[in-house]
């Protein structure tokens, strides 16, 4: 995805007031300047000296024009790519989505926010960039069709998957099945589960529709990690602990007898619901669901590159 070229060019710009070539005084190229070397608009120049402004790195000076900022080079050098996408991670991790931004993100790394453009053109590709490098700790099982089954094989990924979402609860967030962000590694979990029901005379619409399927359950159940998540922050009371709050207002609800089905599951005394039991019942109902439309297995195909 290429990014702006205003971006680029003040990302270039910042990575040598960071190193030093550029010393607090010193002055940067003006727009005319970056005009002659990039071949862009005077307009777009502007946005370069713009964004630099908005960074703290560069201030006007009456006679002198636009010059670096003092401390402006105290940043450490530019991370490459891959400490970018990590640290992006963790603030996911521990803040959600809406807790990283670009600006946040140049905070923890200690370095202009322009800078990052230089890695990436926008928060969308560094999400992607995001989901495949946490797809990538997660690779598809070591179960194979012909010896564990397909259902083994579904119910493995499944399960991987749905501890990946445990893991970092931004990540159902993100995803997208209408819209898709072609992350390789995340395909690669389609790919395995296609490979998984191949050879039952299914054909590969069809079997593309069903790997998707199993993996929107997974993803559709663990949308509810990131807001349980928020709520026992928020509040300090873990799932239970609020369930528990609420047993007088729930007493008052059923007192009207007009939730007898549900009085009665109250009263047997069986609450073990959470999401992980409804992650695990609903994937036996799906599969139990699939398996009508898989004749025996005949050929296997080969196996997808790991």
């Amino acid at each position: 995805m290429e990014q702006p070229a205003h971006r680029r060019i003040a990302a270039e710009i910042a990575d040598r007031i960071v190193s030093g070539e550029l010393a607090p005084g010193d002055r940067i190229p003006s727009t005319r300047q970056i005009v002659a070397d990039h071949g862009v608009a005077m307009a777009t120049a502007s946005k370069v000296i713009a964004a630099l402004r908005e960074q703290g790195l560069v201030q006007a000076v009456p006679g002198s024009g636009t010059v670096v900022s003092h401390g402006a080079g105290s940043a450490p050098a530019t991370p490459d790519r891959e400490r970018v996408v990590l640290a992006a991670v963790q603030i996911a991790d521990a803040e959600g989505l809406p807790g990283l931004s670009m600006r946040r993100l140049a905070g923890s790394l200690g370095i202009p926010t322009m800078s990052l453009y230089r890695h990436v053109a926008d928060k969308e590709e560094l999400v992607l960039l995001m989901m495949d490098r946490v797809m990538a700790e997660h690779p598809p099982p070591l179960l194979v069709p012909a010896v564990h089954g397909w259902r083994a094989c579904l119910e493995g990924l499944a399960r991987l998957q749905w501890s990946m979402y445990r893991r970092h609860t931004w990540l159902a967030e993100a995803i997208s099945f209408t819209r898709p962000m072609l992350a390789p590694h995340a395909m690669a979990h389609t790919e395995y589960m296609m490979w998984a029901l191949d050879g039952h005379g299914l054909d590969p619409s069809t079997q593309f529709t069903a790997a998707v399927m199993v993996a929107n359950y997974v993803r559709g159940t663990a949308v509810n990690l990131e807001g349980e998540a928020q709520a026992e922050q928020e509040s300090g009371l873990s799932e239970a602990e609020w369930l528990e709050s609420q047993q007088a207002r729930l007493a008052a609800v059923l007192a009207s007898g007009e939730l007898p089905m549900i009085a009665r599951f109250i009263a047997s005394g069986d609450h073990s619901f959470d999401l992980d039991t409804l992650l695990e019942f609903g994937l036996q109902r799906l599969l139990d669901g699939l398996e009508p439309l898989l004749r025996q297995p005949g050929r296997t195909g080969a196996s997808p590159v790991r």
